[in-house]
């Protein structure tokens, strides 16, 4: 009598697997699906820490929004009165080299770093970056270069 229920409920179980996928809930209620392609394209704008590293990390370069400093100061951009956002809306600088002067990051033979602001919204400059390396290494800053965590994928 078991053996003929589960031969019954058996199919109605595996079309209903099928139906609902392979999706799991996440405690908050939302949908989490840990196959699903990045939400990132290569003529987008970025800013937050997530959005920038896997843009670095899928095209090895700064989405479009972002500026030098020097193109930035171009454009009539100066530091000291915190005006990026008035002469150049919409970017924020990046791809300058960082010399790691300071041995934080790690060294390697040919290996050279950019940086880039993260999370800038207008006025002057915060203290978050990502620096990058000509070798693939993406690293986070919250605190100006004072401490580092690895961005890995």
């Amino acid at each position: 009598m078991l053996k003929r229920l589960f031969r019954a409920l058996l199919p109605l179980l595996m079309v209903a697997l099928l139906i609902t996928g392979c999706s799991s809930t996440s405690p908050t209620g939302t949908d989490t699906d840990s196959g699903s392609a990045p939400q990132i394209t290569e003529n987008g704008t970025y800013t937050s820490k997530e959005d920038v590293a896997l843009y670095i990390h899928t095209y090895q370069k700064l989405p479009t929004n972002f500026i030098t400093k020097k193109e930035a100061q171009k454009l009539g951009w100066d530091s000291q009165k915190g005006n990026l956002d008035k002469v150049a809306k919409g970017k924020s600088i990046g791809g300058d080299r960082f010399g790691n002067y300071d041995k934080k990051l790690p060294e390697a033979k040919g290996r050279t770093w950019k940086e880039c602001d993260i999370n800038y919204e207008g006025g002057y400059r915060g203290s978050e970056r990502i620096i990058y390396s000509s070798d693939g290494l993406i690293y986070y800053t919250n605190d100006h270069y004072n401490s580092f965590k690895e961005i890995t994928f």
